[in-house]
Formats: C-alpha cells, structure tokens, sequence
C-alpha cells in the first residue's frame, strides 16, 4: 500500500544578519524545509565595519558567505534576493533576485528579521555627501573617502585646500561615531604621520559633533564623562549640544545651543546616526494591519508574532517590543527564540510557549588603542580592562574560528606597532560625487543608535522618539 508523501513544513526567513542567521541555526536536525533569502550573499558582522572602513580589518574577517556558515545545515537553503513584499492570505513571500527576476516563496511559517537602515530623519538628500555605515560597500567608501582625503591634501600646495582636505567631520557620538572618531584619529597620529612630505598628518581635524549634553550618553554619565576626556586628549574636537542643519559637498552648517549658526568646511563628513525600517516593514504593516512605531519597526506581541497573524514572527532590529534597543545581542537571541518555537510546533511538544525574555550581556565601545568603555548591568568599566574585556567580547562573537584568528593576529600587529595593512582603495570616477546609503542592514545593525541601545537622534541631534522600540 503505498503512503501519501507529506511534505515538510517550510519555513522561510528574510535576512541573513544575526537574527536570521541565528534563527536558521536553530532549525538544525529539524524537520522542516527552510529557505533563508538575504540581498547580500553574507553574514556581515557590523559591530566591526568600522575597523573595515578605517583598515585594520579585511572585509572578510568581518564577512562569511552565509553558504558557508550554513554548510552542515542540510535542511537550510540560502538564496540571493531581495525580499520586496508578502502575500498574507497567500502565505507567499515576493521577492527579486539581482537581475531583476522575480521570485516567490511559499512559507508555513514566516521569519522576518530585514533589520533597519540608515535615516537623515526627512534629509535623505544628506547622505549623498554623508554616507552612514551599514554594509560592507558603506565601509569601504568610507575606507575611500578617508586615506583620500589625506591624498589630495599631499597633492595640494595651497594650505587652505590642504586644510579642508585634512578636516574630517562626524554627525553623532553614539558608539560609532566614536569609535570611527578614534579611528581616524589614530590613523594620522600613528599610521601615517611620517609617510607624507608636503602635509603634517597629524594635524587633521576631528570633528565630531552631537546635540545632547553628552557622547555615549547611553552608557551612563561616569563611563560617558570618561570617554569624553580620551576623545579629548587624543585629539578629537567634541561639540556637545550642537545640531547639524545642512551638508553639501563642502561641508556642513551647524547650530549651537545658542542658536547661532557656523559654516564648517571639510573635505570628508560621516554620518554615524539615525536609522529606519527598511520599505519591507511597511508592506508587511499595511498586508497584516500591524501597527508601526515612529521608525517603521513592527510592533509585535510577547512572543515576537504580528497579532493576528500567529504565522509571522518579527525579529532584530525591525522587531518593536518592550523599548528593545538595536543590539546585536537581541537579534541572536530574538532570531533563536523565533525558530525555537516553530520547531516546538512541529515537534508537538506540550505546554503553553513562554514569551519571549531578553537577556542583557551588556554593551562595549572601542574609543582608541587600550581604551574601551564597557557596561554589563550594575558593572561599569574602562580604561586598559574595559579594552580587553571589548576584545574578549568581540573575539567571542566573530563567526567562525579562522574569522576570530585572523582578527587576532591583526589586532596585535595593528595594537603594537599601529599599521594597518588593509589601507588599498580604488579611485573611481564617482569619487567626486559621494554614494548615497545603499539600503537596510539585519541584526544589531551598527548605526549608534542601534548597536548599543544608545536613542536615535532627529535632525538636530536630540533624541528621537521615533528610535525607541
């Protein structure tokens, strides 16, 4: 007598940063088919793209192809696509591969972890002369825009040309914009001071400016006020309560707490806040009815599912719950606690699910060599132990062994000795017209706001509402 064939419960997940990844991982041995579908064809660890963007790190020390990560995961398939839209009464997700190609993916069971991208809060005409630093491409022009800078003003034999050129001006002092502050500034101190005849490297400006009364606000006031003192000594110009009202080619215009405005040129401005949800969330608020919160993140119920659809889980970053910051943290645990519950259901295990529960491991910031700030619950550390404790952190959490040795042996050459090798960067005829932000990042997304839980800021630096979860 022959048996009906009963095909397994599919699963599909969108995006392939920490909650995605983490979700995938934990339908391992499971019997379900599960088609993970991401825009980019790798796990990008973001809490590092700085050390990318400023050449400690080689893109793939800090990216692994997601084929690869997911290779003894037999029942776990990986395409390339961006997911554009969901069919909800269809159970259809609606995607489009790089060449244009539509592809569409039933699902029984739907993860979406799309995770955010950058903002400029109605401003999106900044980021063509204000790149964030949310994907790989970010990084890299970053890196461009950066070792450039110094080559042009080498090239310059006019000292206010020169001048512009060695002024590097940053738009927020959550995490990353302190740490790519200290980058940069190490950069011309350490790695290149003595490689330049016509310019003195080291004399480069630093500017990084935040509307709040404080860097690092969200790691408390002892463990901000020390951050704001090394930022200090090592050089970087910090402007607290100051708002950013424009930025051009040139430079960018600025207002103080007294209401005066001041025009500042610079040859190279970063922006390092702000993000929002990717177009995905909205079509998935308006095909289920969810509510949004002021980002565009989709408001879930405690067991990370869009109410009224059981079906749809939201995770990461695009998840809004109980005011959950954009840590990486909470992607991995929201993307393992998502699948864990599917595979209990197909499992048929008994008792009622238990809702989802964060738990806090803390949150680091790298500020320059042998200096960190870190703050884990009640314990607040800096100095030379908060730094090993950034390194043990981030060492444990890199993907993949030869991942973590490669970062490794790097970090003592570039600690000890100040070089770093991973300085190559293509000149290219879009050089004098900077790259707008390309698009969302998953899981503990590295915009400041994000990665370490610090608010959003609006156009004048304040925080945003609009940024909380």
């Amino acid at each position: 007598m022959l048996q009906d064939h009963v095909s397994p419960r599919h699963v599909v997940i969108v995006g392939g940063g920490f909650a995605g990844l983490f979700a995938a991982r934990a339908f391992r041995n499971s019997p379900v088919a599960v088609t993970l579908v991401d825009r980019c064809a790798h796990h990008l660890f973001q809490p590092l793209l700085y050390q990318c963007a400023s050449g400690i790190l080689s893109e793939g020390q800090i990216a692994r192809p997601l084929r690869a990560v997911l290779r003894g995961h037999d029942n776990v398939r990986c395409l390339m696509a961006e997911a554009t839209g969901v069919d909800v009464p269809g159970r259809v997700v609606h995607a489009e591969r790089p060449d244009g190609e539509p592809v569409t993916l039933p699902y029984d069971d739907l993860i979406v972890g799309a995770g955010v991208r950058q903002s400029y809060f109605g401003h999106d005409a900044f980021a063509r002369y204000a790149p964030g630093m949310k994907t790989l491409d970010d990084a890299l022009d970053i890196r461009r825009r950066i070792y450039r800078a110094f080559e042009l003003a080498e090239a310059s034999t006019d000292p206010e040309e020169q001048g512009h050129w060695l002024t590097f001006a940053l738009v927020g002092a959550g995490p990353t914009g302190v740490e790519l502050a200290g980058q940069i500034r190490e950069i011309a101190t350490r790695t290149i001071e003595r490689e330049f005849s016509a310019i003195d490297a080291g004399r480069a400006r630093v500017l990084l400016f935040e509307g709040g009364d404080a860097a690092l606000g969200s790691f408390g006031p002892t463990l901000s006020g020390r951050a704001e003192r090394t930022l200090r000594r090592i050089g970087v110009e910090l402007r607290l309560r100051t708002v950013v009202t424009d930025v051009d080619a040139t430079g960018l215009t600025v207002r103080g707490n007294d209401g005066a405005t001041e025009r500042i040129g610079a040859g190279t401005v970063l922006w390092t806040a702000g993000v929002q949800a990717p177009p995905l969330a909205d079509a998935l608020a308006k095909a289920t009815g969810a509510e949004q919160d002021r980002s565009g993140r989709i408001v879930v119920d405690p067991y990370l599912t869009i109410p009224g659809h059981p079906e749809i889980r939201v995770v990461g970053d695009m998840m809004s719950l109980d005011k959950l910051p954009g840590l990486a943290e909470v992607a991995m645990q929201s993307g393992w606690y998502a699948a864990r519950q599917i595979r209990h259901s197909v499992e048929r295990r008994t008792g009622a699910p238990r809702p989802f529960r964060y738990r806090d491991f803390g949150s680091a910031a790298y500020i320059t060599r042998g200096r960190a700030v870190v703050k884990a619950g009640p314990v607040r550390v800096s100095g030379f132990l908060g730094w090993l404790i950034w390194l043990f952190i981030h060492i444990a959490f890199l993907t993949g062994f030869r991942s973590r040795i490669g970062a490794v042996l790097t970090w003592l050459v570039a600690f000890s000795s100040g070089t770093r090798r991973e300085r190559a960067f293509v000149s290219c005829p879009t050089d004098g017209r900077p790259a707008a932000d390309d698009g969302p990042s998953d899981g503990g997304g590295r915009n400041e706001a994000e990665r370490h839980g610090a608010a959003p800021r609006d156009t004048a630096g304040r925080p945003d509402p609009a940024g909380q979860n």
